[in-house]
């Protein structure tokens, strides 16, 4: 029904309107329920999902971004409840901070000194709220919707 040229302009403003609107467009893979595998940010090669810690790119070793929808309970391997092993906790934080602490990274690139800065932004966080019985409890009703702060 449309010829090319008509195709092509509509494809330019969904991509105007999906940068306005600060989203990303749906591949045709995505629309259609199959999920994509994330790319490493330096070589490009499909990173794999679900096996061990994904901070590191299994083909380059390139130190990855921090994954925005994770919850502090797994970066930390601990189950979900109001009970945790606090010296597990403790071994598990400090394990994290000799992967990804920035001054592991002052000879990598920039893009590598920034996520690691994320990183151990985001575990120091995870280790705060979890160790501590109050923040711990608010962390997990905020989880299940059921406190809004």
């Amino acid at each position: 029904m449309w010829g090319c040229g008509a195709r092509a302009l509509l494809g330019v403003w969904e991509v105007r309107l999906a940068g306005f609107l600060g989203r990303r467009l749906l591949g045709s893979n995505a629309a259609a329920g199959k999920s994509i595998a994330p790319q490493c940010w330096n070589c490009g090669h499909a990173r794999e999902v679900g096996c061990g810690d994904e901070f590191f790119c299994s083909h380059c070793r390139a130190l990855q971004p921090p994954d925005p929808t994770r919850d502090y309970f797994s970066l930390m391997n601990c189950n979900r409840s109001f009970r945790v092993d606090v010296t597990k906790l403790q071994h598990r934080y400090q394990q994290l901070q000799r992967l990804v602490h920035p001054d592991f990274f002052s000879q990598k690139s920039q893009t590598e000194k920034h996520f690691s800065d994320k990183h151990s932004t985001l575990v120091n966080d995870a280790y705060k709220t979890l160790q501590a019985p109050l923040t711990r409890g608010l962390y997990l009703l905020n989880r299940k919707n059921l406190l809004t702060i």
